[in-house]
């Protein structure tokens, strides 16, 4: 592994870089910190600028934003306290400060989700849906255009937990990909209205990836004192596919009756549309939902190839499920696809676009137990 990674030019080479790290947990947060220094640096730049652009909204500045941040610490420390430790050795391997780096694991937190993005489409297909009889699953990352020069993928195996390969970007905490035990996880945004101070999202996805049974990966995203929550798209490669739809205080489990799920930013559990704030503001989630759904539908030999189509798809450009930026919007609203990937669990591999998958081509690693 190289002492050290610099952030990417990728119109001079366009592969996500890929970093092997291994240990304890403390280890693992150094050996990340170490490599990604650039990447994890420039991504609290980015978030400073961000909270100070958007300071009048938000109400806000990067010394309050530390402040709120370490609220949340002190739940994520009593119940996940080796994701701390991970914390705590990137902020040592990079070099940056653990109040700043918190800020990054906070954000949606801190800002009291004014960051109201649409952020991701996610979709699985079971067995007996694909034509080669693997399990996928699809993920569209949409956030930050900023953001997007900072992705990278962490292979890792923990001395306690199961390896896993998954995707992240600047100083967040690993949490879209999947383990050696089966299990793989997608993230999407949901806005509830009962959100608190508590452990962030970010923490309890990060947890799933260490869990050996579909079983113990709902424990985990059901994590109590929660500061509010995921939707969580958990599929296992016997070909069990569930959505755990997450608020700080409730919970909605949907299940892949079909073998196929999709999943966006709104709650489709009934009990949890009831604690969704501002519902009516969430039309361009609908639009990918129905959209993502319709494509799926159409067949039952599904693929790399067809799933990479309905990730290119462009239906309501520029908020389709290949989603481009504008530039004349507010610095809150600012949004595209920095990274689409599939995980075949099947073949333990991960198929991953760097930008816009209409623009860019995959690339494919592989977890190695």
């Amino acid at each position: 592994m190289n002492d050290s990674m610099n952030i990417i030019d990728k119109e001079v080479n366009p592969t996500i870089p890929m970093i092997k790290v291994k240990g304890n947990h403390r280890q693992i947060g150094q050996q990340i910190g170490e490599a990604c220094k650039a990447q994890v640096q420039h991504s609290i730049a980015n978030a400073q600028h961000l909270i100070e652009e958007a300071r009048l909204t938000l109400e806000l500045d990067w010394e309050g934003a530390q402040i709120q941040a370490k609220k949340y610490m002190p739940f994520a420390q009593e119940r996940y306290p080796k994701y701390i430790e991970e914390l705590l050795g990137i902020s040592e391997g990079a070099d940056v400060k653990f109040d700043e780096l918190a800020v990054v694991n906070a954000m949606e937190a801190v800002t009291m989700d004014a960051l109201h993005l649409s952020k991701c489409t996610s979709m699985a297909v079971g067995d007996d849906c694909t034509a080669d009889g693997h399990v996928l699953v699809a993920h569209n990352e949409d956030w930050l255009p900023e953001d997007e020069q900072d992705v990278y993928l962490v292979h890792a195996s923990p001395d306690d937990e199961p390896s896993f390969l998954a995707m992240t970007y600047g100083g967040l905490l690993p949490n879209i990909g999947f383990n050696a035990a089966g299990i793989a996880q997608c993230c999407d945004s949901v806005y509830p209205n009962d959100s608190r101070i508590g452990t962030p999202r970010v923490v309890v996805s990060r947890a799933v990836l260490g869990a050996t049974t579909l079983s113990d990966a709902v424990r985990m995203v059901l994590a109590p004192q929660r500061a509010a929550g995921y939707n969580h798209l958990l599929a296992h490669e016997s070909g069990e596919i569930i959505s755990v739809e997450v608020s700080a205080r409730k919970f909605g489990i949907l299940y892949a009756y079909d073998g196929v799920m999709v999943h966006t930013n709104h709650y489709l559990d009934p009990k949890m549309q009831e604690i969704e704030y501002e519902p009516d503001e969430l039309i361009g989630t609908r639009m990918r939902h129905f959209r993502a759904m319709r494509l799926l539908k159409r067949t039952t030999s599904h693929s790399l190839k067809t799933l990479k189509s309905i990730q290119r798809d462009h239906m309501n450009y520029p908020n389709s499920i290949c989603n481009h930026m504008t530039e004349d919007i507010a610095p809150l609203d600012r949004e595209k696809t920095i990274n689409a990937l599939i995980i075949d669990l099947t073949a333990r591999a991960m198929h991953i676009a760097w930008g816009n998958p209409c623009e860019a081509r995959y690339q494919t690693y592989y977890l190695e137990d």
